[in-house]
């Protein structure tokens, strides 16, 4: 495989991996690097790439893989799963101080859920993937993906619902 086949290839699901990096690492940085570091391995496998039914699935298992790794190892000691991708420059203070607000909960609740209800969360939800696809992604059959995928969106829904009713009676 050629480099313009390689950056062919690659090239449309960069930002996919770049916002999963994100999602599971704090810092821009971070996320900047897990993506570097998924495109050079992606670069070493460039010749078995044609062996692959899915290459971005390929690609995003191995960003998750990645990061998780690096969460785990004693040098990203700081590290917590974040995520602040939300950036709107034109809107009155106030609604900054909405979406903050609700970015901060929404931050908050997400990092209450399970590792693997907040995977697949993020896999289906903010990055809109099938669900086949997050199954080749999380080893994790379609079933077991939906089910996940409820549970997840319930907590969520019950903990929005419990801080934004707070204090008023019924």
């Amino acid at each position: 495989m050629q480099q313009t086949e390689f950056l062919h290839t690659v090239m449309p699901f960069k930002d996919k991996l770049f916002r999963l990096a994100k999602r599971l690492l704090v810092s821009t940085e971070e996320a900047e690097d897990a993506t570097q570091e998924v495109l050079l391995k992606l670069w070493s496998k460039k010749n078995k790439m044609d062996n692959y039914n899915n290459v971005e699935a390929f690609a995003m298992t191995m960003t998750k893989n990645y990061c998780l790794d690096r969460l785990k190892s004693k040098q990203a000691s700081n590290l917590k799963l974040v995520h602040t991708n939300y950036k709107d420059e034109n809107v009155s203070l106030q609604k900054k101080v909405e979406v903050n607000d609700s970015l901060e909960w929404m931050n908050i609740i997400m990092n209450t859920l399970p590792e693997q209800q907040r995977m697949v969360l993020q896999l289906r939800d903010i990055e809109q993937y099938e669900y086949s696809e997050i199954e080749e992604m999380l080893n994790m059959n379609q079933t077991a993906i939906r089910v996940t995928l409820s549970r997840a969106r319930k907590a969520v829904r019950e903990q929005l619902l419990k801080k934004h009713s707070y204090g008023i009676s019924k």
